[in-house]
């Protein structure tokens, strides 16, 4: 069962969540929301032709930062110091290049411009944050989130060269997270450490951290 959204602020139990994640219809994209999404692990991933759809998967990609895996050849990369990394240096810049980089096998992107301005919003308000990874004074690479208590729920990640986003998760996890949320499972992710794990487990993580 689908649940549809309204004016009040409040979600249905995760766990009536269809077996594709798929909880609920409508509502919108304001702070208070979106916090209180997050906090119950749920976020909304929809398009321009739909309605804001929002998710609570019954199983989650994370990586748990003691847990990640970096090859040789990305150590390599880390010593050699060809990469400059800040945090919360251009978010808008992140966002806007999350959104309109190309990836293979997607037609377009989820990040409507509904959903930079709500992100935007909530990084003004310190709840999500951006990594940047820079090339000679160029922006090579970088990812941006939510934080949600100790957890970081990342929400997209783009490379313009090669290496560039790992080295911005790579740099994710040595900030003292609990634990990582991708939300979407690929080998890449799978490569360097990230697993699946029940959404009970997920939300066992995040409510301690929170608390």
């Amino acid at each position: 069962m689908i649940f549809r959204l309204d004016e009040r602020l409040l979600f249905p139990d995760p766990d009536l969540a269809d077996p594709d994640g798929l909880l609920a219809v409508g509502g919108d994209l304001s702070t208070k929301r979106l916090i209180l999404a997050y906090q119950n692990g749920i976020f909304p991933w929809y398009s321009d032709e739909t309605p804001i759809l929002w998710y609570a998967p019954h199983e989650r990609c994370v990586i748990f930062p003691t847990e990640i895996k970096i090859s040789k050849s990305t150590k390599q990369v880390l010593r050699s110091n060809k990469f400059t990394i800040t945090v919360n240096g251009c978010f808008e810049k992140i966002i806007a290049a999350c959104s309109s980089v190309d990836r293979k096998d997607q037609d377009g992107t989820w990040i409507t411009d509904e959903m930079r301005t709500a992100y935007i919003q909530l990084h003004q308000l310190g709840h999500a944050h951006s990594i940047e990874v820079w090339f000679e004074g160029n922006l090579a690479g970088g990812l941006y989130g939510v934080q949600t208590g100790n957890v970081f729920c990342g929400e997209s990640m783009f490379s313009l060269m090669s290496n560039a986003s790992k080295i911005a998760l790579i740099h994710l996890c040595s900030m003292g997270f609990d634990m990582i949320d991708c939300q979407m499972h690929t080998p890449h992710l799978e490569s360097m450490g990230a697993k699946m794990i029940s959404r009970q487990e997920y939300m066992q993580v995040l409510q301690e951290s929170v608390a």
